[in-house]
């Protein structure tokens, strides 16, 4: 490919043009892995505002059941059919990520796993648009498929987007919703950016995915130099970040070990090619545990599929879908059907204004201000104005907070939870949500730790906790990500406390680090984050 017009392009940037500068990513990517994981390529940190407005990703397309007659039953060889990028076996980089892959089963399990619910959908949306199908192993570059990854760059999602070039693709981030993290939104604002990266690099798609990972103003500044010096200005001979050298490579790798994996001691998992799952849009604000509840799903397995969800809820305002497994979109429909739009969420958000009193919202919403205060974690009936408290909307959220109450308004110290179990149950994925123990439960119940277990089924669970409590537990475990931090020149603990939405005490907890203690540019810090509080752009 002639550099003219990627030359045209950085003089017209440099020039003041409208010409637009994004990314996905972020510089120093480190989360933290399994010891096989490779670690994720980092990208280039800073970004440009947008000029123009880009296309608005809230509304995915339809889902097909099933994949086309046309199309093999094995997803590997439809991905195989659709690879379009050139191959680089002889490069020494693709080789050595080769390398790297080569026999690690239990790796290529484990991405192959998680990819399983996306991976059809990603390649059918490739296949639409004319795109080369090496693009659906991205994700496992970026994240190894993991839909709750977070950086210390903030970039989030198997995409890896950071937040200001989502939001530039229409990705929603807010304290109910962060679409970074919904799979079936941020795969259409990649593939979008990605298009427009292949247009800006004339059809050169080494380039275009070294863009994606490194920010177009610095590919493009690369080309415009090496053009200057009359080199080559094709991917393997630009002075690129290391980062970005390694990224395009090891993709190239991947494709080397899907197109032929038994070369490299590989044995790739079945993954058909019917589409599993299904967006269902519901029209409505909907509580996730009751949607769980008519799905027949754990709430752990619904926010799976649902990563994009912060909290108990769909947001107010949309988006309102979720995404469900095939086989359980029927059963869904007819069970919400039956309940009314007003009758799908058990819970509201409400922003104190000035004239509020802890007496008045339990007269308003008809509830107790022993029971406000034992949800909201109130220690007395002072509330702030611009503070917001969770507040029961029906009769089932108020008995079921009440419950958590004994006469003063404290909470219950002595009865006992009982849990119902759902399809897909596990002791050790209830204990994990409940934060109690697999052999605590086995006490209590007088079961064996391998006991099958049956829906409808009960369990005590303990002693009984809190609404606020319950709702914290929700969430599912893969929220809370480690993340590795490398300290900048003028950052504070408070500083860094702020920006990760943890305190000033926990990073002194998770880093050993003493009262006084400064803290000194390279120093590298471990972060215990919960991604479902990182993204309110308000």
């Amino acid at each position: 490919m002639g550099a003219n017009a990627l030359v045209a392009g950085v003089r017209a940037i440099g020039a003041g043009s409208t010409a637009v500068l994004l990314l996905v990513g972020c510089a120093q990517v480190e989360v933290e892995h399994t010891s096989s994981d490779p670690p994720p390529s980092a990208q280039e940190a800073e970004t440009h505002s947008p000029t123009e407005r880009a296309p608005q990703n809230d509304t995915p397309n339809n889902l097909p059941a099933t994949a086309s007659p046309d199309h093999p039953a094995d997803l590997w060889t439809r991905i195989r059919k659709g690879f379009a990028l050139p191959e680089a076996g002889e490069q020494p980089l693709v080789r050595q990520e080769i390398a790297y892959f080569t026999g690690r089963q239990d790796y290529v399990d484990r991405v192959a796993k998680r990819a399983r619910p996306y991976l059809s959908y990603i390649v059918q949306a490739l296949e639409q648009r004319g795109m080369p199908t090496e693009i659906a192993l991205l994700p496992i570059v970026e994240s190894a498929f993991r839909p709750f990854a977070y950086s210390a760059g903030q970039a989030a999602g198997i995409w890896q987007f950071i937040p200001t070039t989502a939001e530039y693709y229409g990705l929603q981030q807010n304290w109910w919703y962060d679409g970074r993290r919904d799979v079936i939104a941020a795969t259409q604002a990649a593939l979008d950016y990605l298009q427009r990266l292949d247009e800006l690099f004339a059809g050169d798609w080494l380039l275009a995915i070294a863009a994606y990972n490194a920010g177009e103003g610095t590919v493009l500044r690369a080309v415009k130099r090496n053009a200057a010096q009359g080199q080559r200005t094709d991917f393997w001979h630009l002075d690129l970040p290391l980062e970005t050298e390694t990224y395009v490579p090891r993709l190239l790798a991947l494709r080397s070990l899907i197109a032929t994996p038994l070369a490299y001691g590989l044995r790739l998992p079945t993954i058909s090619d019917e589409l599993p799952i299904a967006v269902v849009e519901i029209r409505s604000q909907i509580d996730l545990a009751l949607a769980a509840q008519l799905a027949g799903l754990s709430v752990a397995d619904l926010y799976q599929l649902n990563p994009g969800y912060n909290r108990w809820a769909t947001a107010p305002d949309g988006p309102h879908r979720l995404v469900l497994p095939v086989d359980r979109v029927g059963r869904f429909k007819q069970g919400l059907a039956a309940i009314p739009s007003e009758e799908r969420v058990h819970w509201r958000r409400h922003r104190v204004v000035r004239g509020d009193t802890l007496s008045g919202l339990a007269q308003r919403y008809h509830t107790t201000p022993a029971v406000l205060k034992a949800i909201n974690g109130l220690r007395n009936n002072r509330i702030r104005t611009g503070s917001h408290l969770l507040i029961p909307l029906n009769r089932r959220s108020a008995r079921a907070a009440a419950a958590a109450l004994n006469s003063n308004g404290q909470r219950a110290s002595n009865r006992p939870t009982i849990y119902t179990i759902q399809r897909g149950d596990s002791l050790w994925g209830i204990a994990q949500a409940h934060q109690t123990t697999v052999s605590q439960l086995c006490r209590l119940n007088q079961i064996a730790p391998d006991s099958a277990l049956h829906p409808g089924q009960t369990l005590v669970l303990g002693k009984a906790r809190s609404s606020a409590a319950a709702l914290a537990n929700m969430q599912h475990s893969e929220a809370i990500q480690l993340v590795r931090y490398t300290v900048q020149r003028g950052d504070s603990l408070y500083q860094i406390a702020q920006r990760f939405k943890v305190t000033v005490g926990e990073l002194r907890h998770w880093n050993d680090l003493p009262k006084g203690q400064f803290l000194q540019p390279g120093q590298r810090l471990q972060l215990h984050v919960d991604v479902t509080h990182l993204s309110d752009r308000r």
